[in-house]
C-alpha cells in the first residue's frame, strides 16, 4: 500500500512541472513568431501596395483606398507606360554598363589588396589598415566638392567613367570582405607553390582567387545591389539624359507623370524585380560570406 500510495505523490510534480515548461516553450515559441509577422508586415505591406496600385487604373488610384486590390490583376498598361515613355530601356543598358565594370574593378582591386596586406610584410602596413578603416569613418557627403573637382579634371564628367571610378577606387568594405577570406586560407599553400618557382602574381592568380569565389559572390552582391540602388552619384555625375540610369530614368518619369502614381508604381516594380530576383538565387553567398572569420 505504501508504494502504491507515493507512487502518485512523487509522479504529480514532474508532470505539472512539464506542464508548466511546455506552456512556458509555447509562450515563447509564440512571441518570436509574432514578432516574426510584425517585421514581415513592416517591410512587405509598403511593396503590397506599390504592387496592387501598378495594377490600378487611374480613375481607381484618384477614388479607391491604397489597400484595396486593383478590379483587374492583369492590367499591365501601366508597365508598358512605364517602360516606352520612362526611358527604363535605356536606364537598364547604362546600369548595366556601369555595374559590370564597377564590379568588376572592385573585385580585381579589393582582391589584391587584401592579398598585399595579408601576404606581405611592408613598412607602415598597420598605418595603411589604419587609414582604410579611418575611410570608412568619413562621410562621403563631406568630400563630394573635392571629388567633384577631381572628377571634372579628369575630364570624365558627364560620362560612365565617373561613377564607375568613384565605386571601384572607394569600396573599402571590399577590401575587408577579402581580407577576412584570405585570412582562412592557409599560408603553406602559398609556401608550397613559391617552392614550386610561382610568383607572387602567379599565386594570387592560381592560388588565392579561385579560393575566394564565396567572397567574390558576396562582393558582387553587396557591391552590385548598392550600386544598382544608388541616386546620388548617378544623378551628380550623369546629367545627360541619354546616359540616364534606373534610379534618375525613374526620378526624371516622375515630372511628367507626378499625378500618375500607377505608372510611377509600376516604374518601380520594374525596377525592384531583378534585385529580388538575384538576392533570393544568391542570399546563401551572402550570409556565408558576411560571417567567415566572425569567430576567428
Amino acid at each position: 500500500m505504501t508504494s502504491t500510495v507515493d507512487t502518485p505523490l512523487r509522479t504529480v510534480p514532474t508532470r505539472a512541472g512539464s506542464v508548466g515548461t511546455g506552456a512556458a516553450a509555447w509562450a515563447a515559441a509564440a512571441g518570436r513568431y509574432a514578432t516574426l509577422v510584425a517585421a514581415s508586415v513592416v517591410v512587405l505591406l509598403p511593396l503590397v501596395v506599390v504592387l496592387m496600385t501598378s495594377l490600378k487604373t487611374d480613375r481607381e488610384v484618384a477614388t479607391g483606398n491604397p489597400l484595396s486590390p486593383p478590379r483587374n490583376w492583369l492590367n499591365y498598361h501601366n508597365y508598358v507606360t512605364a517602360f516606352t515613355k520612362g526611358g527604363m530601356l535605356v536606364g537598364f543598358a547604362n546600369t548595366a554598363v556601369i555595374l559590370v565594370v564597377s564590379i568588376a574593378g572592385t573585385v580585381l582591386i579589393g582582391s589584391m589588396a587584401a592579398y598585399a596586406i595579408d601576404r606581405f610584410t611592408f613598412r607602415f602596413r598597420r598605418l595603411v589598415i589604419g587609414l582604410f578603416l579611418f575611410a570608412t569613418l568619413v562621410p562621403g557627403v563631406t568630400t563630394q566638392v573635392a571629388t567633384f573637382q577631381v572628377v571634372n579634371s579628369l575630364r570624365v564628367y558627364d560620362t560612365r567613367w565617373a561613377p564607375i571610378l568613384l565605386y571601384t577606387g572607394t569600396d573599402i568594405v571590399s577590401i575587408y570582405i577579402f581580407l577576412q577570406f584570405i585570412r582562412s586560407i592557409p599560408v603553406a599553400l602559398d609556401e608550397a607553390a613559391r617552392m614550386d618557382g610561382a610568383s607572387s602574381l602567379l599565386i594570387y592568380r592560381k592560388v588565392i582567387l579561385p579560393l575566394l569565389k564565396p567572397a567574390i559572390a558576396t562582393v558582387v552582391i553587396v557591391k552590385g545591389v548598392a550600386v544598382y540602388n544608388d541616386f546620388y552619384l548617378q544623378f551628380l555625375y550623369l546629367p545627360s539624359q541619354n546616359l540616364g540610369t534606373i534610379s534618375t530614368s525613374l526620378f526624371r518619369f516622375k515630372g511628367p507623370y507626378g499625378a500618375h502614381w500607377e505608372d510611377i508604381c509600376a516604374g518601380t516594380i520594374l525596377v525592384i524585380l531583378p534585385t529580388l530576383v538575384v538576392f533570393l538565387l544568391l542570399q546563401r553567398f551572402i550570409y556565408n560570406g558576411l560571417t567567415v572569420g566572425a569567430a576567428r
